[in-house]
């Protein structure tokens, strides 16, 4: 199937405050978030035309963009309002928001206090990310060479662009070697996420899933923990070593984008979509479709 670019299609992108024909959505080359990744996004599901914890992504947008020294130049409300109407504007029912804020173009140096900061909201269909004959039997896991960096060499508790830089490296080379996903371990060395989703081990009939000290602690991870935790089941986060990995009963990815994934294969390693995984699948797409 051809890919259908993201620079070509029809509809239109709130962009710094107005909404605009998709094609005109434009930045400069010399753009400081291009160059030197001063950009911070969001990535979240809208199902039956409305975003599930809009107000919630939002304000962890605002939260990123401070880690990274900007303040963005819109209220939560205005954010919120213009998502829900660009929503209406595309005709998109269940389908994928991107809002991201950056650095423009008035500085070209490390340095850039004095550059504008715009900031911009896309929307488009997409279903599911994963399809659901895979869901049914699980993705495949490579484990990735790249680690998660130590939250005092990086901003890990931000949504910013740069820190997926090592994400797309370890997926490319996941999906060369007929893989889904990776799977990546943290500076120490411990279990910490896959390149977009957070990671759960279920063992005994409890959840296990890594403390989230240098990657983000994803609110579809603390939504699924809370759902987990109303049915009675016992949740535990905790340093999670990578040989333990051997003995899981059950491992899914959660994520906006993979919802509630099972993982079928880690590198040889083989896992059974069981019940707890499949409890916490349907009680997830009742919830964000509640």
């Amino acid at each position: 199937m051809a890919l259908i670019p993201f620079d070509d299609r029809d509809g239109e992108i709130w962009l710094d405050g107005h909404f605009v024909p998709w094609r005109d959505a434009r930045l400069h080359v010399l753009t400081h978030g291009l160059h030197y990744a001063s950009c911070v996004f969001e990535g979240e599901r809208a199902y039956g035309g409305a975003v599930f914890k809009l107000r919630a992504h939002t304000q962890r947008l605002h939260d990123s963009a401070a880690i990274l020294g900007f303040e963005i130049p819109f209220t939560s409300d205005a954010i919120d309002s213009a998502t829900t109407e660009l929503l209406k504007r595309n005709g998109i029912v269940d389908g994928y928001v991107r809002p991201v804020a950056w650095r423009g173009s008035e500085m070209m140096a490390v340095s850039a206090q004095q550059t504008t900061i715009h900031v911009a909201i896309a929307t488009w269909p997409w279903p599911s990310y994963f399809s659901p004959e895979l869901k049914e039997r699980g993705i495949r896991l490579k484990m990735a060479d790249w680690r998660r960096p130590a939250p005092d060499t990086a901003p890990t508790k931000s949504k910013a662009a740069g820190l997926y830089m090592i994400c797309t490296l370890s997926k490319h080379k996941a999906e060369a070697a007929g893989f889904h996903d990776a799977l990546m371990l943290d500076y120490r060395g411990l279990v910490a996420e896959a390149t977009g989703a957070n990671v759960f081990l279920a063992r005994d009939g409890k959840l296990h899933t890594p403390t989230p000290d240098c990657f983000l602690d994803g609110i579809t991870r603390r939504t699924v923990m809370a759902i987990a935790r109303r049915k009675g089941i016992e949740v535990v986060e905790r340093a999670i070593k990578p040989e333990e990995l051997d003995t899981a009963d059950e491992v899914f990815i959660v994520g906006t984008a993979a919802e509630v994934t099972p993982i079928g294969e880690i590198e040889g390693r083989h896992y059974q979509v069981g019940n707890l995984t499949r409890t916490l699948m349907e009680a997830y797409s009742a919830e964000v479709r509640g």
